[in-house]
């Protein structure tokens, strides 16, 4: 068949209705305004491996390369669609469809290897369509797929992994709806770094020469799929889009996963200290993320490890840069020490090459580094966004003068801003809104003469563009949203973290301020239920009013010490339990002695100081001796102290027979934990009433039964008494745990009571929280917000961070 030439622009309809139909094969189809037309006037030299071909200026490239449309052709001819191709070779539709109708995909071999398998090619056709992707001949040849060493539990691994990958997938693609990433796309590109790669024999032993991974967003699976070791490092300055690229690359492997691949999984590093072992703390924190993973198997390993363990989590590790400046370099070895794990990482890049350089690149990861946005890219974007002023201009359209060549100082400062998605992001939100906001002013010298100004100036900016409409009929006044959001970034600041958990509100006051802020709240609590009862009961007294303060602020006391203890310093014992209370399914017959020498140890203390207190407060009172109170003292702290131990030793060991790992779907967000943490605290209080009204009247009465039989006095114990001081026990005991020991408790003392009262949050924090996600100030990763970007948690703050 002789070439034919095509010189209209109805290409598409063309292949399809006519040359197709006529057995029309792609080679023999000559391009004028292509990048096959391009190849043919440059030679038969294909583009380098991994690169996007560029096209002239003179040229459009409005057709797909010579492989999409080879593609297509053995698409036809193998008689499937889109999706049945993408089906059989695990490829995403989307990546095909890319493929088939742009001029700037190009695929990776791994790629080409599975669609070519797919397709039932013969090696012939292989190699043609290797050799349309611009691959030379020897890397034509298939690469064979790793099998996984099987598992004795490997069925349910992989069910888990499944799971996972199903929540992962909901939750990044609702972040991404979100973010509005797909409404106004960036073109974010990079560029493969040299300096920061590993020797390339230790990527790839199989190539001599540098690979080169020079691509756009729409790339990146590729890109990363074409790296024999699965380890990428991504470094860029801030604001470069290197967590958007994240969850580009984790939603498109995704898409393409096999049912027993490794689940791609975002994790930020700042809370890892390169003391711990890495495998342990990535499945601490996929337990925090996806409690459903909480599981054990019949070995005692909890899913999340033995999905670590066996290579079924693939870790997005974002933030390298975040870890502290003095343990980069051992965290880099440890990295390297994590059995070469595939990996990605992502780090600023001045960060990542100082520990780079003091240490040595990423063991088998090659480098790649984003690049600034281009005035181009700058223009169509903020053409494509804005709106018009009056006259049918573009409302951005003086900056985009001012940036052109030859640039004015002030459009050179402009486009120096902009050339991050972040700050054009920032700019586009702030100046696109309403009406009275013209973007020209950022080409005031007088006011803002300097890059570092300009940004200051959209940061200040954001909260009130941000604030400035209500959503659903719900809004926040933007003055006092700037003075929340402030206290909010303080308090990450303190704890020196990026995660905002609504568990850990509270957490960056002193552990003795905590500790007094607790015991007087449940002292409080007691106070007034005891009270009332006692009224109704005996009536008013001022000396049973003053003890009955006395004693149940005393109650509270211990409950504020236990408190502070199970704290401690880093608050990890008061995270959620990622478990839910259900008695239905097995009994869970592991730790019982452990769990009942913890629950008897605090209940001892509890019971001890609050039986102390009483017996203190009531000799003053009423007048008792020394001798006679220390007497009473040293005879009611022990006996007390191990009823109330005994009970709530049996009861925490009862709770772990009913404890089961929450559902993988139940939490998908921070409030829906926050749910869930609420329904296990009230369940748990729930068993722990009836156990403590049982238990600890019949132990008092068995001492009691005890002691008649000594010389030391009479002793009595009626029924009236031992139920009071079962419902005693049992109200305080139980309320006093699930407010002062579990997550949901901490929450609703510093988050709905003292940090509201004292001004430093609204009172509808889980409302302010979620409205300032939705209007794009905070974001959600996992089960806990994150600022926007961590330069407007510094800016909020009131600190500047002159490295962001």
């Amino acid at each position: 068949m002789r070439t034919i030439a095509l010189a209209d622009g109805r290409i598409k309809t063309l292949i399809d209705n006519v040359l197709y139909p006529l057995g029309a094969r792609s080679g023999d189809i000559l391009w004028p305004n292509s990048e096959i037309d391009i190849w043919q006037r440059r030679g038969p030299s294909p583009p380098r491996l991994g690169r996007r071909p560029e096209c002239p200026r003179q040229y459009d490239c409005p057709v797909p390369t010579r492989f999409g449309l080879m593609l297509k052709e053995l698409r036809l001819r193998a008689g499937l669609k889109q999706q049945q191709l993408a089906d059989k070779s695990g490829v995403a539709v989307r990546t095909i469809g890319r493929y088939e109708t742009r001029a700037k995909s190009v695929p990776k071999p791994d790629t080409v290897a599975l669609l070519a398998e797919a397709l039932d090619l013969t090696p012939r056709q292989y190699a043609e369509l290797s050799a349309a992707a611009g691959f030379p001949a020897q890397e034509a040849e298939p690469r064979p797929r790793a099998s996984r060493v099987p598992h004795r539990h490997g069925d349910r691994l992989v069910e888990a992994a499944a799971q996972l990958a199903d929540e992962v997938g909901s939750r990044w693609r609702r972040e991404e709806e979100q973010r509005k990433v797909h409404s106004a796309a960036l073109p974010v590109r990079w560029r493969t770094s040299e300096e920061l790669s590993d020797h390339w024999e230790n990527v790839d032993p199989a190539r001599a020469e540098p690979m080169d991974l020079d691509a756009d967003l729409e790339q990146i699976v590729d890109v990363y799929r074409g790296v024999p070791t699965g380890r990428l490092v991504v470094v860029g300055r801030a604001g470069s889009g290197k967590t958007v690229l994240a969850m580009r690359l984790v939603l498109g492997l995704l898409e393409i996963r096999e049912t027993d691949g490794a689940v791609p999984v975002v994790v930020g590093l700042e809370s890892w200290h390169p003391d711990q072992d890495f495998r342990t703390w990535l499945a601490a924190r996929l337990l925090r993320d996806h409690p459903g993973l909480g599981e054990e198997l019949p070995d005692g390993t909890a899913l999340a490890a033995a999905l670590v363990e066996h290579g079924l989590v693939l870790p997005v590790l974002d933030g390298f840069d975040e870890i502290a400046a003095g343990l980069r370099s051992d965290a880099l070895g440890r990295l390297d020490d994590a059995s070469r794990m595939p990996l990605v990482l992502t780090s600023r890049a001045d960060e990542y090459r100082e520990a780079a350089t003091a240490v040595k690149p990423l063991t088998g990861a090659p480098c790649i580094e984003l690049a600034d946005l281009a005035p181009a890219d700058l223009a169509g974007y903020l053409r494509r966004t804005a709106r018009k002023t009056a006259q049918g201009v573009p409302l951005w359209q003086p900056v985009i003068d001012a940036m052109r060549e030859p640039r004015t100082p002030a459009g050179e400062t402009a486009a120096a801003v902009l050339a991050t998605p972040l700050m054009l992001v920032l700019a586009r939100t702030v100046y696109g809104g309403t009406a009275n906001r013209d973007p020209a002013e950022l080409l005031s010298t007088a006011d803002l003469p300097t890059p570092e100004a300009v940004e200051a100036h959209l940061m200040a900016q954001l909260v009130p563009a941000a604030y400035r409409t209500p959503i659903e009929g719900r809004g926040f006044d933007p003055a006092r949203a700037r003075h929340w959001l402030g206290r909010l970034a303080r308090h990450l600041d303190r704890l020196g973290r990026h995660d905002l958990a609504w568990w850990e509100l509270g957490a960056s006051l002193p552990r003795g301020v905590r500790a007094l802020l607790m015991a007087l709240t449940i002292g409080a609590l007691f106070t007034a239920v005891d009270l009332a009862l006692v009224v109704v009961r005996f009536g008013f007294d001022p000396l049973t009013a003053l003890a009955t303060v006395a004693v149940d602020f005393g109650a509270g006391a211990a409950f504020g010490v236990a408190h502070g203890l199970l704290a401690g310093r880093r608050d990890t014992a008061l995270a959620p339990s990622g478990m839910r209370i259900s008695l239905r399914g097995p009994w869970r017959r592991r730790n019982l002695k452990r769990r009942f020498m913890i629950g008897f140890a605090g209940g001892f203390l509890l019971g001890a100081v609050s039986i102390g207190v009483r017996d203190i407060v009531q000799g003053i009172v009423y007048g008792a001796g020394p001798f006679d109170v220390s007497a009473l003292v040293a005879f009611d702290v022990p006996a007390f102290g191990a009823a109330v131990g005994l009970a709530t030793g049996i009861t925490y060991a009862m709770l772990s027979l009913w404890e089961r790992p929450l559902d993988f779907q139940s939490v998908p967000s921070p409030a829906d934990l926050l749910k869930a943490s609420r329904r296990t605290a009230l369940a748990q209080a729930l068993v722990f009433a009836p156990v403590l009204a049982v238990v600890v009247p019949g132990t008092g009465w068995a001492v009691v039964q005890v002691l008649q039989l000594l010389p030391l006095g009479e002793w009595r114990w009626t029924f009236e008494f031992g139920l009071t001081v079962g419902s005693y026990a049992a109200f305080m005991g139980s309320v006093g745990y699930a407010i002062a020991l579990t997550a949901w408790g901490r929450w609703l003392v510093f988050g709905r009571l003292w940090l509201p009262l004292l001004g430093r949050l609204p009172w509808a924090v889980p409302a302010f929280l979620d409205d300032a996600y939705r209007r794009g100030v905070l974001r959600r990763a996992g089960v806990v917000y994150q600022f926007r970007h961590a330069r407007l948690q510094s800016h909020l703050s009131g600190t500047r961070d002159d490295q962001a």
